[in-house]
């Protein structure tokens, strides 16, 4: 047997060495990035990931958007213990059919399905009739046409052990005719139902069928969703009607999450009043309500719900547990005080834009029974430090939301720094200052993982050696400093001398941000005994003033190898741009200002950190056998910069 203390011994050796059974084992207890990331280990590994991949029964791949080429060998056509399959399909159309649609699958997330038709339903509906939870997004987004109900009308017939269905696109591109008569067909067993885009008035057509021809305007309507416990719809108008109609034809509903962004002002038969809020919650069951308007179209607002309403509707809300109001502008701390004293059991409270909202709805907080540990109080301008210190009462806080709060400052971190189990806290565009992070991080444990701190004029390079000063904040991960006007290089130096491994950094509108800052990034060594290099995979350097072509070397292999979302400004030389992605295939490159990241839905239930210490190496063994050509990028370097 060889021994591993013999100075020449090589460890792939020892490890082939180990009986097949026993990698197989124990590669099949790792995801498919990981197992594709030993792969590229040794021969022993390499040898038996195949194997293993013919049978895993969870193939979870959303990182990374891989073409039909690469995803073929990955993904085996003879495998008939896959059970669930999540897929980010980019790059990906109805040509893959045969390789995502399985009979064994249970379970099926397709991400970006942008190139694919509206056939995909139906072929789901034909292949995967054990399927119980569906998730799809962007569908036909690229085609512009509308997509054919009778799509729809296969997949709900052939899936008749659907459980949970979550259709992340515009519905509205099914043709009306039928599409009410067409969800009547939804299995009984269906308890989740999640849409993208709909119309208020189809959700109506939706949820009262049509009356039979030999049927009296008095007969009783049969339910067409009778299992429903969680229904989340994102509409054109959130109404009295809609609202009312829900309430009553969906008598086990447990969670209601409705969202709209009106592009204009409502009238009163198109908006929420008093008398629709009257309506929620009339079987008792509800523990999970969340009315948003949203103002990213038009800065219109729910202005015809006041206390009065607040106050009736929380008369039936006592069992409540999550509740997320939007828009409700017109609400004073006395209707939101209510909902705090009726609800005994409410553990997630988010509110934003309540222009009314001040500090006196956490006067008495403590006379309270709540556990809070999830508070967002978004657009809030009149709180002040007062109420951030008497939330702080409730320390089992989680998530702090203070999002554009802007009277906020010192003090309140004073306050946050004594949460022991914050995990993620957002103070844009408060007004803290370097010695508020001072405080924060002699305080507060080193249990917080995000924290943005994007627009806070007042900071300076010193926050950074603040935040990481005597080994604090250890565990962050994510980091926004967008629109510091004051953050220069030298407070990414300082940052890159603290060998914090942050997977997430925002840099973007910070003028006195330049190369010296990728250069120091890229150059990061985060741990002795781990990740050599830059653990960052997501860099947002848009409309940074010092960006240049010196930055792009480095932002090319084999810097940053685990970066899989990078910003830039789009003015920079397109040629660079375009050679840097067809060098590094499976970095996401944003010119526009667009956000970065997998996700933009507003989500603040879950924090999730995956351990992205293979990423690199899964990418390796995709691209095996391939050459990066870095001579296009040195190619691109030579042409002049295109003028702003």
């Amino acid at each position: 047997m060889a021994n591993p203390h013999e100075p020449h011994s090589d460890p792939s050796q020892s490890l082939m060495i180990l009986p097949s059974a026993l990698i197989a084992t124990i590669l099949a207890k790792l995801d498919v990035a990981s197992i594709c990331s030993a792969a590229s280990t040794c021969r022993a590994f390499h040898s038996c990931a195949s194997h293993i991949l013919s049978f895993i029964p969870n193939f979870h791949l959303l990182d990374i958007g891989l073409s039909i080429d690469l995803l073929r060998p990955l993904l085996m056509p003879t495998n008939p213990y896959l059970r669930t399959l999540q897929v980010d399909c980019t790059r990906l159309d109805d040509s893959s059919f045969d390789y995502l649609l399985r009979p064994s699958l249970q379970e099926l997330s397709l991400h970006n399905c942008a190139d694919f038709t509206g056939k995909l339903l139906s072929h789901i509906g034909q292949r995967c009739k054990g399927l119980r939870f569906l998730y799809l997004s962007s569908l036909a987004e690229k085609r512009g046409r509308s997509i054919d109900v009778s799509d729809l009308e296969e997949l709900l017939l052939g899936c008749t052990e659907l459980e949970t269905l979550i259709l992340m696109f515009d519905v509205s591109m099914f043709v009306r005719h039928n599409f009410a008569r067409v969800w009547a067909l939804a299995t009984s067993k269906l308890v989740s139902l999640e849409i993208g885009f709909i119309s208020s008035i189809m959700v109506t057509e939706l949820l009262s069928p049509p009356i039979g021809p030999n049927q009296s305007s008095h007969h009783l309507r049969t339910c067409i969703f009778p299992g429903i416990q969680k229904l989340s719809l994102s509409v054109d108008y959130i109404t009295d009607t809609m609202v009312s109609m829900i309430s009553e034809s969906l008598p086990s509903l447990t969670h209601l999450d409705l969202r709209d962004s009106p592009i204009m002002e409502p009238r009163v038969s198109f908006d929420l009043t008093n008398i629709g809020l009257q309506q929620i919650n009339l079987h008792g069951k509800l523990k999970h309500l969340s009315l948003v308007r949203s103002q990213e179209i038009f800065p219109t607002f729910f202005k015809r719900v006041n206390d009065l309403g607040i106050l009736l509707m929380a008369d039936k809300c006592s069992s409540m547990e999550s509740i997320y109001l939007g828009g409700f502008c017109q609400v004073t701390e006395t209707g939101f005080k209510t909902l705090l004293h009726s609800c005994a059991k409410l553990y997630k409270l988010r509110v934003s834009h309540g222009n009314h909202l001040t500090d006196l709805i956490f006067h008495d907080i403590t006379a309270t029974s709540l556990s809070l540990t999830h508070v967002s109080l978004r657009w809030c301008n009149l709180l002040t430090n007062f109420a951030v210190t008497r939330l702080a009462s409730n320390r089992g806080l989680v998530v702090l939301d203070l999002r554009d709060c802007r009277n906020l400052g010192d003090d309140a971190l004073q306050a946050i720094s004594t949460l022991p189990k914050l995990k993620t806290l957002l103070l844009d565009g408060s007004d803290i200052s370097d010695m508020g992070l001072c405080h924060l991080s002699k305080g507060m444990s080193s249990s917080l993982v995000s924290l943005s701190l994007r627009g806070c004029k007042r900071l300076t390079d010193k926050c950074i050696s603040f935040l990481f000063d005597d080994y604090s904040n250890r565990e962050l991960r994510e980091l926004d400093l967008s629109n510091v006007p004051n953050l220069s290089d030298a407070g990414m130096l300082l940052l890159a001398k603290s060998r914090i491994p942050i997977f997430e950094l925002r840099m973007r509108q910070c003028p006195l941000i330049s190369d010296t800052s990728v250069i120091a990034l890229a150059s990061m060594k985060v741990d002795e005994n781990g990740w050599q290099g830059s653990s960052l995979r997501l860099l947002d350097l848009y409309n940074c003033g010092g960006i240049t072509q010196l930055a792009f070397r480095w932002l090319k292999k084999p810097y940053f190898p685990r970066l899989r979302w990078l910003g830039v400004t789009g003015s920079v030389n397109r040629d660079l741009v375009d050679a840097l992605t067809r060098n590094r295939p499976f970095l996401h490159v944003g010119c526009r200002g667009e956000e970065l990241g997998a996700d933009q839905w507003d989500k603040l239930d879950d924090l999730y950190i995956h351990d992205y210490e293979e990423v690199d190496e899964f990418e390796q063994w995709l691209l095996e056998g391939e050459n990066g050509s870095d001579e296009e990028m040195e190619e691109a370097e030579n042409v002049e910069v295109l003028p702003d």
